[in-house]
């Protein structure tokens, strides 16, 4: 006699569970497959949400059980209280480290902390702001790691757990470069995902909080360019231009000069005793315009010379998306293909024209660390070194800006990593392009 229907379902139902119990320790619990989590980068997505929650974790103990070290947090709140007051010209405002410097989307948004934590008094709700912020901070670039799938999952977890500094520049120090960084990488998430406009946006706003995203722009521009358009180009880089002039209204019709001289200047001449990549140069010429000027040149140089390699990813990208966007309508709905890695043409250029930004920066500040600490790992495996030695440059780099004051070994040690970073990716896109 035949089994009765109930218990047919019954045991197909068993049979089922069965299987995909199977098939899900087949594919997370057998060594070989739980080892691709950490060496597999298409398995990134997976062990980049575990590390979120391990980063929310983290960070909550370091605010409660790091103390909290001033810097520049009251000065800001005294900039942003003369603002708050009523001063609109920006030569009076000012705080305990000097002049205010940064272009008028800081006051807005530290106004807004100004108020949220009484005034700056409660530090407690500024670092649990800051926390936040770092949490969306990671989540963007780990999207743009999971999209790329350039970079094995394990050197992003040593990413999130070795970087003292970078904890340190958001939860215990309340510097304004996180708010910019966390601006810029929702600007390359939106242009990734084709949300140009909005992009921009986001880009905008970022240099109004601080002008090291500006080290991004000749390669934004090249994307422009081979994506858009001329035309559209130009109406990006006026709505750029546009959301800066809106933000700095109150303050140019007060006194322009004074609000571009202190927010857009180009000529600032950095402290010596802070510096960590020019610690070995003598005080006289590390504030000699001429050497200023040569960094300028070489920084110029360098772009010039790397710029026609990023014309022809941007070009490479602009046809594959445009392939990618045709070809969606005629596959079935279950039929899938994934070009997700195209975004390797769009990140490189834009990562190397902010890290040779950097390599030729006049001065670096420790909490200068967070504009190319997340960009690090991507562009290291760029390079054709190979993997160990990859992993000994980004941890020399670590130790150089964990070294406090800086030293002259440290400041030579970083600017070698430095250099072999740029001759490395430089030489691997030029035996690319041979092979080609």
């Amino acid at each position: 006699m035949a089994p009765r229907k109930e218990f047919r379902s019954n045991l197909n139902v068993t049979k089922a569970l069965k299987k995909n119990t199977k098939k899900w320790y087949e594919n997370y619990v057998e060594w070989g497959k739980l080892g691709s989590l950490f060496t597999d980068p298409r398995k990134l997505f997976f062990i980049g949400r575990l590390f979120i929650i391990l980063e929310i974790v983290l960070n909550i103990l370091v605010i409660e059980r790091v103390p909290y070290t001033e810097i520049d947090w009251k000065a800001y709140m005294q900039e942003v209280e003369g603002f708050l007051n009523g001063t609109l010209d920006y030569s009076k405002l000012k705080g305990d480290t000097g002049p205010l410097v940064y272009p008028a989307g800081f006051v807005y948004i530290f106004s807004i902390l100004y108020f949220i934590t009484e005034h700056g008094t409660k530090i407690k709700i500024a670092q649990y702001f800051f926390a936040v912020l770092y949490i969306v901070l990671l989540t963007l670039v780990f999207r743009i790691y999971a999209k790329t799938k350039k970079v094995p999952p394990y050197v992003l977890i040593i990413m999130c757990c070795t970087s003292y500094r970078v904890h340190s520049i958001f939860t215990l120090r309340l510097f304004n470069d996180p708010v910019a960084m966390v601006l810029l990488f929702a600007s390359l998430n939106a242009f990734l995902d084709d949300h140009w406009y909005l992009g921009s946006i986001f880009y905008s706003m970022a240099v109004s909080v601080k002008m090291n995203i500006l080290l991004f722009a000749p390669a934004l521009l090249i994307t422009y360019m081979y994506n858009l358009g001329m035309f559209k180009t130009a109406i990006h880089l006026f709505i750029c231009a546009l959301i800066q002039l809106i933000l700095g209204l109150p303050f140019l019709l007060n006194n322009p000069f004074a609000y571009v001289k202190s927010a857009f200047n180009l000529g600032r001449v950095f402290e010596f005793k802070w510096t960590v990549n020019w610690r070995f140069l003598p005080k006289y010429i590390f504030i000699h315009p001429y050497f200023h000027i040569s960094l300028l040149v070489l920084h110029i140089l360098t772009l010039i010379y790397c710029i026609p390699t990023w014309i022809k990813y941007m070009k490479s990208y602009a046809k594959l998306k445009f392939l990618e966007k045709n070809l969606k309508p005629q596959l079935k709905k279950k039929e899938k293909v994934d070009m997700s890695t195209v975004s390797q043409l769009f990140i490189f250029p834009m990562f190397a024209a902010n890290f040779i930004g950097i390599m030729y920066s006049r001065s670096l500040h420790y909490q200068f660390y967070i504009w190319y600490y997340h960009t690090l790992p991507y562009i290291a495996w760029c390079t054709n070194y190979k993997t160990v030695i990859k992993l000994t440059i980004l941890g020399i780099i670590e130790l150089c800006w964990n070294t406090y004051p800086s030293t002259i070994f440290s400041s030579i040690s970083l600017h070698i990593c430095h250099l072999m970073l740029l001759l490395g990716f430089i030489k691997d896109k030029s035996n690319t392009e041979k092979e080609k």
